[in-house]
């Protein structure tokens, strides 16, 4: 495989400002983590990221695509009380998402369908931060005693904003509404900024003021119940201290991160200051509080994270004191925002700032986990190519980028001298999308002569040819005219077929249409989309209803996230968030003597012209037959499975060569009559129909589409089989690229910091599972991806591998028991004779409790690893080769060259079934060019892998805005 690496595509790295978890920490009634748990990241360039913990395995589910200044920098998420419906039925309240930024309005925001669905504004200053009021809980009534109203008054929550002309303003969420509530305390004549909010209870708002200065108000009368002041700033500074963060504990305490990098404590009761702790040099902009108040953490602009531990204290009238324990850099530049969750199986501090990567640090296992970073680049790769003309296209916010890149093959110097990195590719076209929204979704053309840009409200096509002079390198680029059907409505996603006969636009509300592209026959014309879309519909599923006490985000989870075309075009498949699938097929064969614009009647699908609105139902009867052929449901649609997780890879099996079906009289077309002037086939396809798909859990499977059921090679290779090295990968699953030319079957997987390959033709072997168990576990390269450790570790049993990977708490993998750099370690010995022989290591921590459910799913996974039924499955020249030696670290055995070839470990009598790399990181995404070629001794060029690029966009090349460099700090 030959490789460019492609560091010059920009991706500029948007700050993240606020974040937030879509459920409070789980209570003692209710331990278990909720399935609808979310965390939501806002960053400067106004998009809203969707992740999914999934019990560690993170994943970007969708992103709320932002605008031109429109920055995020508060976020809150609000839990509907329970309803009930007709039948008396207990209906769980919704989950809601509110933002905030530089601005006078609230916006909610409505994940089904992607984009905003109401504001709320008024006549006060900016917004500077936003609190939700903590979610109503029924409580036992005390023995002897009596709950009066005021604070327990069952209600849905209230949003409270601070603004930069002093104004708390509160809204109201009730009746799935956002109205203006009241105004809690109106802007002085000094008009201080209000910096920061947190609830005290329910009745009582706390407020950090840009004065030196911490009010508490009621918000039942609006009444200022204290006001407790900082005192005045350091000699040599401001002569305000300016707060930027408040927190609660839930005793009453009143804790804050000020300017100054002081964490203050502060009674909550009386008011007073309880104590004060210097652990910053810089401000510190945000705190994180566990949910008993136990712990609490500081970040700032030093890029300290500093953990905090309430400790006894005989001297203390309470009992107990704050000591602060560790502190760590995480981040490379200012840390701005955190956000806290805890559950019986997660227990957990988000964090983010400049440097744009979510940090995961362990909670209640501070220093005995790996803390982990997410990845800061999209999950659905912002690149894509045009092979056939060399093109790479990226984009970001509303920025498009066209480069050519030169081939490795004949494009060199003739004299054999290496070639200048910066004449191998050439920017040819650049657009700047009209209007103040992101980019939702982008597609070029398989032949680089189309460009199809989305955003949530509308849809632009441009068309891309080369200029008419020679002394032009560039691409002309002009907006081709297409039907207001097309453009009036925006698209989540948008992707050309593989012939660049369709265009498939699926719209925020997750209605899928079909649009052909038609061809223009004069050489210098251009191709446009026909006047009627062909509108296909989803299998109808029922989901399931979630617990009143975990909410529900309404139809999210039937958010399309992936859509894959098969190489002949003629197959469509489409997954969703829950896992499930939906395929059609085209039926018939083009006849080109047709007219596009005019279609035939069917009743199977429906079609909505240019000049008609198609929100009216009476539009379903126009007719969709469109050059002879028509998209109707996949026959064996049902057939196909739900995936236990939702699909992060999709893709078909590519074939080397397409040629037209042909039937049996030599005719690609049934012939006209006079009493059927236009006739149809009603052929199906039956070409290459495999469909590789890779769950968030990196489980693999391989689908007959066509046969609704499994290939052959997902029923001898279930997901439990995979290696170890692949299922122990943190970091999930991009996309993927084909390799099949010469014979071979092997498909390249990728992540941000991986790249991975397995060959299909052949099965994983009992002997090579067996192998890659015991292979060294090492952090940074197998569990915890966040650095590249180089170090070779000692070799561990597979138990311990299993005990490094399980039980942890939702961050990274934990520390083996030599590396911890504080402590006294996990394990104690015990000797019970004379001899050391006889002595035996206990581990004092208490592992968490396990289910049955989850017991059964680690017997069911072990047993099915190579059970009788795998076994069977597998094919003589299989038995044949399990003998082969077992795989190390792709890597250490055959490099992936730069600008070369990727010379796979196996060829020298080896047969390897997989092979990976940690080399290339971060990985933007990866695009092929052609399909190589090389020389042979008779003159001809013979196949030898595929040629790809992948881009790389490491955080040293992002221009990030100065940081601070205190004492004793140095770059590495």
């Amino acid at each position: 495989m030959d490789i460019h690496r492609c560091r010059f595509v920009p991706y500029p790295a948007s700050s993240i400002n606020a974040l937030a978890f879509s459920h409070s920490p789980a209570s003692k009634d209710n331990p278990n983590t909720s399935p609808n748990l979310r965390l939501s990241i806002g960053r400067a360039n106004g998009n809203i990221e969707i992740w999914n913990p999934q019990k560690g395995n993170w994943f970007q589910e969708c992103i709320l695509r932002g605008g031109k200044e429109r920055s995020i920098e508060g976020l809150a998420w609000t839990h509907d009380l329970e309803g009930t419906d007709q039948d008396g039925n207990t209906v769980p309240g919704r989950l809601r998402l509110f933002s905030v930024g530089y601005s006078t309005a609230i916006t909610e925001w409505d994940l089904a369908l992607g984009k905003p669905v109401r504001h709320s504004g008024g006549n006060y200053g900016e917004i500077w931060c936003m609190a939700a009021q903590p979610r109503w809980q029924a409580r036992h009534k005390p023995a002897g005693k009596s709950i009066t109203l005021g604070e327990e008054v069952v209600s849905n929550q209230i949003l409270a904003v601070g603004c930069a002309d002093g104004t708390i303003v509160l809204h109201s969420t009730a009746d799935g509404d956002l109205r203006f509530l009241k105004t809690l305390v109106r802007s002085s004549g000094k008009k201080s900024r209000v910096l920061c909010l947190a609830f005290l209870g329910r009745g009582k708002v706390v407020a950090g003021y840009a004065d030196s200065t911490i009010r508490i108000f009621s918000i039942r009368n609006g009444r200022q119940l204290s006001s407790m002041s900082l005192g005045a700033g350091q000699p040599d500074g401001p002569s305000e201290i300016l707060v930027w963060s408040v927190k609660c504990t839930p005793d009453g305490t009143i804790i804050s991160g000020d300017s100054t990098g002081e964490v203050r404590f502060w009674d909550g009761q009386n008011f007073t200051l309880l104590q004060r702790i210097k652990s910053h040099k810089e401000d510190i902009l945000d705190l994180a509080v566990s949910a008993d108040g136990s712990i609490i953490f500081s970040a700032g602009m030093d890029r300290r994270t500093t953990m905090y531990r309430r400790i006894a204290d005989p001297t203390d009238k309470k009992g107990n004191r704050w000591a602060e324990m560790s502190h760590q850099r995480h981040h490379s530049h200012d840390v701005k925002t955190m956000a806290v969750y805890e559950s019986n199986d997660l227990s957990i501090v988000a964090s983010g700032g400049v440097d744009a990567a979510p940090m995961i640090i362990p909670l209640k296992k501070y220093g005995k986990e790996n803390v982990r970073s997410l990845p800061m680049f999209p999950n659905d790769p912002p690149v894509q190519s045009a092979p056939s003309k060399r093109l790479l296209m990226s984009w970001w916010n509303r920025n498009v980028f066209i480069w050519r890149v030169e081939g490795m093959l004949g494009g060199g110097p003739e004299n054999g001298e290496a070639r200048n990195p910066n004449q191998s590719r050439k920017l040819v076209g650049k657009i700047l999308l009209k209007g103040e929204e992101n980019i939702s979704s982008a597609s070029l053309g398989p032949r680089g002569d189309l460009l199809a840009i989305s955003t949530m409200s509308e849809v632009n096509i441009f068309h891309l040819r080369a200029h008419k002079s020679a002394a032009l390198s560039g691409l002309k680029v002009s907006k081709t005219q297409s039907p207001s059907v097309l453009t009036s409505h925006g698209a989540r996603l948008v992707r050309f077929s593989p012939d660049s006969k369709w265009l498939l636009v699926i719209r925020g509300d997750n209605s899928i249409h079909l649009h052909r592209v038609i061809n223009s026959s004069d050489p210098v014309g251009k191709p446009h989309v026909s006047h009627h879309t062909t509108q296909i519909s989803r299998v109808t599923r029922d989901c399931p209803s979630p617990k009143p006490v975990h909410g529900t985000h309404g139809d999210y989870e039937k958010n399309i996230t992936r859509a894959a075309w098969s190489s002949d075009s003629r197959i469509l498949v489409v997954s969703d968030l829950s896992g499930n699938l939906d395929s059609w097929v085209l039926e018939g064969y083009e006849d080109l003597t047709q007219d596009a614009d005019v279609v035939m009647s069917t009743e199977l699908s429906h079609t909505v012209s240019d000049e008609e609105d198609d929100e009216t139902p009476n539009e379903l009867s126009h007719p969709t037959i469109i050059l002879g052929q028509h998209w109707i449901p996949n026959p064996q649609a049902k057939s196909l499975p739900r995936l236990p997780s939702c699909a992060l890879v999709m893709s078909f099996r590519p074939t080397e060569s397409l040629s037209p079906e042909v039937l049996t009289n030599g005719h690609t077309m049934v012939h006209p009559t006079r009493h059927n002037p236009h006739p149809h086939s009603h052929d199906l396809p039956h070409g290459e129909d495999r469909l590789f798909v890779l769950t968030s859990l990196h489980k693999v499977y391989e689908y007959r589409v066509l046969a609704g059921r499994l290939s052959h090679w997902s029923r001898r290779n279930p997901p439990s089989v995979l290696p170890q090295e692949f299922r122990n990968v943190r970091d999930r699953a991009m996309d993927c690229v084909w390799d099949v030319g010469g014979g071979r079957e092997r498909v390249w997987l990728y992540g941000t910091s991986w790249l991975w390959m397995f060959d299909l033709a052949k099965d994983m072997s009992a002997t090579e599972q067996a192998a890659s168990r015991a292979q060294p576990l090492s952090e940074g390269v197998l569990v915890n991806t966040e650095k590249l450790s180089k170090k070779r570790k000692r070799k561990m049993l597979p138990q311990e591998t299993r005990d490094l990977i399980k039980d942890t708490t939702g961050a990274g993998s934990m520390i083996p028991d030599e590396e911890l750099h504080s402590g006294i370690g996990n394990r104690l010995r015990k000797t019970t004779g004379v001899e050391q022989k006889q002595s035996l290591w206990i581990s004092i921590e208490q592992k968490p409790s396990r289910t049955t459910a989850e017991d059964a799913e680690d017997d069911e996974s072990e047993g099915e690893n190579m059970s009788a039924l795998v076994s069977s499955r597998r094919t003589v020249r299989d038995q044949t080769h399990s003998s082969r030696p077992a795989n190390g670290e792709g890597a250490n055995d055959g490099e992936l060259l730069t600008n070369g070839d990727a010379d796979l470990p196996g060829r020298a009598g080896q047969d390897l079934s997989y092979w990976y790399t940690w080399k290339y990181r971060p990985i933007l995404g990866i695009v092929p060019f052609a399909t190589s070629m090389s020389h042979g001794g008779d003159g001809h060029e013979s196949r030898v892998g595929i040629e790809v690029g992948i881009v790389e966009r490491p955080l040293w090349d992002v221009d990030l805005p100065p940081r601070y460099h205190g004492d004793q700090e140095w770059e590495k």
